[in-house]
C-alpha cells in the first residue's frame, strides 16, 4: 500500500511590510541581535534580507542594548502609559457602546471582552498589581457568563511572574481574538476611535483582535450567541471557504450472492411469493459515483482481503433488513448495566458489527466482552498451526484454540488510567489511549499488545480507527491530534490549531477528513491529505466530549459539557440546529444507519432521540453564507422525540447496529 505523501519542511518567515516607522526599525533591530546573542544565523540572515536592514543598523549589544532591552521588545504588554488610563479608556468604550442604537450595540457589545483581557494583562504585565486587582473586579460582571471558565483562571495571573505557566495568556497573547461584525457597525466602531484619541483602546484592537467585517444587516444578540464562546472568539468566515470532498467513496464490485429469503416462494402453489426487499438507498448511493466524493486513491487505502469481502456481504445483508427510523417509528434500546464496576469505567466502545463491547478502567485495565454467542479465543500455538490447511475456506477458524473460548477477554499493559479505545473494522485489533501518555495497538487473536505508539508525552483523551482500517486518530492534553498508520511507529500526520486539550476525535465515513474537539470549544475539520484545517466551528459554550458524522457524510453533530448538542452542515460551516433537552453532561451521540435519528446520551441517566429529518427540511436552502445575520438556527423542541431514563446509570455510549436496534452502555451509579 502506498504511503501518505510527506509534509515539505517550511522556513520561518518574519514578514515586515509597512515597518518604516523608527519604533519598527528598533523592535526589528532588537530582534536581530537577540538571534545575533543566540547564534540563529540562518533565520538572522533571511530577516535581514526580508527587512532590508544593514549590520550598521544593527548596534553591538554593549553599547546600544542589553539582554532586558531585547526581551521589552519582544514582550507584547509592554507599557508607559498611566494605569489609571485603562480604566479611563474603558469606561469611555462602554459608555458609546451604550450611547449606540440597539441594532449597532449589541455586535460592539462583543468588542467589551478581549479589550478587558487585554487591558487586565497589560496591568499586571507592567507590575500595577493593585489598579489590574480593582479593574478585574469592577469588570469581570459585564461580560458574556459563558466566559466564566476563562475569567476564573485569568484572575489567578496576578503577578507578572504568574504569565509564564498561565495557558490562557499565552494563548490571547499569541492569536487574535475574531469577531464578525456588519460594516455599519464597524464604521461607528472606527468614527469613534478616529475621534478619541484612547491610545490604549487603539493598540488593543489593532494588535490583538481580527474584526472580520461582513456587508449586510447587523446580528441580533440571539445569532450572536449561537456561534459565540470559543476562546479565542468565533470562527472566521475564511476558515470555511475551503471545499471539502464530503462524499461517499464508490464501494467496489462485489459478487452479492442472494439469499432464500430475498428470493421469490417455493415451489407449493399455496405459498404466498415473498416481496423481494428494496435496496438501501444509502448502499445503491455508495455503489454510483459521488460527484462530491473523493477520488478513491486521495489517500492511499489498503487493499480490501477475502475476509473483508465476506464481510461486506454480511453489512449488506443485514443493511436489508433495516428498519427505518423516525417520529412514528422508533428503535428498541437494549441497554447494558455494568454493576460494582469500582476500578471505575472510563470509557465504552461497541464494534461497527455489534458483536464486541470494549470496557476501559481507571486501573489501567482493559475488557472486551462478547456480545453474541460465539465466545472469544485465542490463536493456537505455533505447533499447531503448522498442521493446518492454509487453503481451507475455513482457515482463520482453524486458526482459534476451542480450549481458550471465554465470554470476556483482559488487556492489560498501559501504567495509567485508559481513556477510550476503537475497534479496527475488521475487528482483528483495538487501540487504546492512556493517561500515560502512550496509544497502544492490540491484537484480538492474540490478546497482547503489539506497539505502544508514543508522541502525545501527556495524557491521550480520545482515539479512533478509520472506517477503513490502517489508520487511526488520537487527541490529547499537549492539544494536537496525531494521525498514526498500524504499520509505523510515528504519527504521519499531527493536525494542529486548537488552544486547549483535544478530548474528542472522530473520522469522516470517506476517511479522508479527521473532526477534532476541543476545551477551547471549538470543532475543527482536517483534512488527513495535507493535514490543513478545513473548517472552524464555534458555538458550544463548553469542552466537547464527542462528535459523530451522518451516515453519508453531509452533517456532524457535536455536544459536550453545555449538554448542546449542535448539528453543522460541514458543505459551508453553517450551525443547522441547537439541541437542549439534556440537562448533564453529553458523552455519546450516535447516527441510526439511515442518518435520519440521531441518539445522544449523558450524565443526566437519559438517551434521547433527535428528528433529523425535520432538520434537512426546515433548513432555509437559500441562506447566504456569506452574510452570518441571513443564517438562522432550529432551536425547535419538536426535534425531540424520544427520551429515555434509567433508573440510576449514566450513558457512557449509545451504538446503532445494522437493522437499527439501539445499543447503550454506562456503568451503575452507587448512591
Amino acid at each position: 500500500m502506498a504511503s501518505l505523501p510527506q509534509l515539505s519542511g517550511q522556513n520561518v518567515q518574519i514578514k515586515a511590510e509597512g515597518m518604516t516607522g523608527v519604533s519598527d526599525k528598533q523592535t526589528l533591530a532588537a530582534v536581530l541581535q537577540f538571534l545575533k546573542k543566540h547564534n540563529l544565523k540562518g533565520t538572522e540572515e533571511l530577516l535581514k534580507k526580508e527587512t532590508g536592514i544593514k549590520d550598521t543598523d544593527v548596534a553591538p549589544e554593549s553599547s546600544a542594548q542589553t539582554a532586558s532591552e531585547v526581551s521589552h521588545a519582544l514582550a507584547a504588554y509592554k507599557s508607559d502609559d498611566d494605569p489609571s488610563l485603562y480604566d479611563e479608556d474603558y469606561i469611555n468604550f462602554k459608555s458609546f457602546i451604550e450611547s449606540c442604537l440597539d441594532v449597532h450595540k449589541v455586535e460592539l457589545m462583543t468588542i467589551l471582552y478581549p479589550v478587558f483581557v487585554h487591558m487586565y494583562l497589560e496591568l499586571v504585565y507592567n507590575g500595577h498589581e493593585h489598579h489590574a486587582k480593582k479593574f478585574f473586579l469592577k469588570y469581570s460582571l459585564d461580560q458574556e457568563p459563558y466566559y466564566a471558565e476563562d475569567l476564573n483562571k485569568l484572575s489567578t495571573v496576578t503577578k507578572p511572574e504568574h504569565m509564564k505557566g498561565s495557558q490562557i495568556m499565552e494563548n490571547f497573547k499569541s492569536s487574535k481574538f475574531v469577531l464578525k461584525m456588519s460594516r455599519d457597525s464597524y464604521t461607528h466602531l472606527k468614527r469613534f476611535l478616529q475621534e478619541k484619541h484612547m491610545n490604549v483602546l487603539l493598540n488593543i484592537i489593532q494588535e490583538h483582535l481580527f474584526i472580520d467585517v461582513f456587508d449586510g444587516v447587523p446580528r441580533t444578540k440571539h445569532q450572536i450567541d449561537m456561534t459565540s464562546g470559543g476562546l479565542l472568539g468565533e470562527a472566521a468566515r475564511d476558515a470555511n471557504k475551503t471545499k471539502i470532498l464530503h462524499g461517499l467513496l464508490k464501494e467496489p464490485d462485489i459478487n452479492i450472492p442472494v439469499d432464500d429469503d430475498d428470493d421469490g416462494g417455493g415451489d407449493g402453489e399455496d405459498k404466498p411469493k415473498k416481496k423481494k426487499q428494496k435496496k438501501d438507498p444509502l448502499l445503491t448511493k455508495k455503489s454510483k459515483n459521488d460527484p462530491n466524493a473523493p477520488a478513491t486513491n486521495r489517500i492511499p487505502m489498503p487493499e480490501l482481503k477475502d475476509q473483508d469481502k465476506l464481510e461486506r456481504v454480511n453489512a449488506y445483508r443485514e443493511a436489508l433488513k433495516r428498519v427505518k427510523m423516525g417520529p412514528t417509528s422508533l428503535p428498541s434500546i437494549c441497554f447494558y448495566t455494568f454493576h460494582n464496576a469500582i476500578q471505575g469505567i472510563t470509557g465504552i466502545d461497541i464494534s461497527e458489527d455489534s458483536s464486541l463491547m470494549c470496557t476501559c478502567f481507571g486501573d489501567s485495565n482493559i475488557k472486551i466482552w462478547s456480545l453474541t454467542p460465539n465466545k472469544l479465543r485465542v490463536m493456537k500455538q505455533m505447533d499447531e498451526l503448522e498442521l493446518i490447511d492454509k487453503d481451507a475456506d475455513d482457515v482463520l477458524e482453524r486458526m482459534m484454540d476451542e480450549r481458550t473460548a471465554e465470554d470476556c477477554k483482559m488487556l492489560t499493559g498501559h501504567s495509567g488510567p485508559v481513556f477510550n479505545t476503537s475497534f479496527s473494522p475488521d475487528k482483528s485489533s483495538l487501540t487504546s489511549c492512556s493517561e500515560d501518555g502512550t496509544v497502544r495497538l492490540w491484537s484480538l487473536h492474540t490478546w497482547t499488545n503489539l506497539v505502544s505508539y508514543k508522541g502525545h508525552n501527556t495524557p491521550v483523551w480520545d482515539v479512533k480507527f478509520s472506517p477503513h482500517g490502517h489508520y487511526f486518530v488520537s487527541g490529547g492534553h499537549d492539544r494536537v491530534a496525531r494521525l498514526w498508520t498500524t504499520d509505523h511507529y510515528q504519527p504521519v500526520r499531527i493536525f494542529a490549531g486548537h488552544y486547549a486539550d483535544v478530548d474528542c476525535v472522530q473520522f469522516h465515513p470517506n476517511g479522508n477528513y479527521v473532526a477534532t474537539g476541543s476545551s477551547d470549544r471549538a470543532v475543527r475539520i482536517f483534512d488527513v491529505l495535507n493535514g490543513s484545517c478545513v473548517r472552524t466551528l464555534t458555538g458550544h459554550k463548553g469542552a466537547i466530549h464527542s462528535l459523530c458524522f451522518s451516515p453519508d457524510g453531509k452533517y456532524l453533530a457535536s455536544t459536550g459539557l453545555d449538554a448542546t448538542i449542535c448539528l453543522w452542515d460541514i458543505s459551508n460551516g453553517n450551525m443547522l440546529a441547537q439541541m437542549r433537552e439534556h440537562t448533564n453532561t453529553v458523552y455519546s451521540l450516535c447516527f441510526s444507519r439511515c442518518g435520519s435519528v440521531l441518539a445522544s446520551g449523558g450524565l443526566d441517566n437519559t438517551v434521547k432521540l433527535w428528528d433529523v429529518t425535520k432538520v434537512i427540511k426546515e433548513t432555509d436552502k437559500d441562506m447566504d453564507a456569506s452574510i452570518p445575520s441571513s443564517l438562522s438556527v432550529n432551536e425547535s423542541p419538536n426535534l425531540l422525540i424520544g427520551s429515555f431514563a434509567t433508573k440510576a446509570t449514566p450513558v457512557l455510549n449509545i451504538h446503532f447496529t445494522r437493522k437499527n436496534l439501539l445499543l447503550a452502555a454506562g456503568p451503575m451509579k452507587v448512591s
